[in-house]
């Protein structure tokens, strides 16, 4: 089993807290358990628990089977969709 450590600066670390505030939050608006989601995602409860708790060292597709099966796949769908800072840099290569 690999337990690499995966190592964030604080406020990044936060960002990833807060998601999983908001996957917590999701999950109990729809009054769904964490064995449901988790039986329903293919992950054990353990997993959930650290996509809940804001573990970045998660593999991003269990974090996309959470979010499908509370029915926030187009939430998913606009991660780095507006890559503001790039299209200002390509637009620089055009000048």
């Amino acid at each position: 089993m690999n337990s690499k450590k995966t190592v964030l600066l604080p406020k990044y670390q936060k960002i990833f807290e807060q998601l999983g505030e908001n996957i917590k939050l999701s999950r109990k608006r729809r009054k769904l358990t964490t064995e449901q989601v988790s039986e329903r995602a293919g992950i054990n409860r353990t997993t959930l628990y650290r996509i809940e708790k804001g573990d970045p060292a998660v593999a991003i597709g269990s974090y996309f089977n959470v979010f499908r099966v509370l029915n926030l796949e187009d939430d998913f769908k606009k991660l780095a969709v507006d890559d503001e800072f790039g299209r200002k840099l390509q637009d620089l290569d055009l000048l």
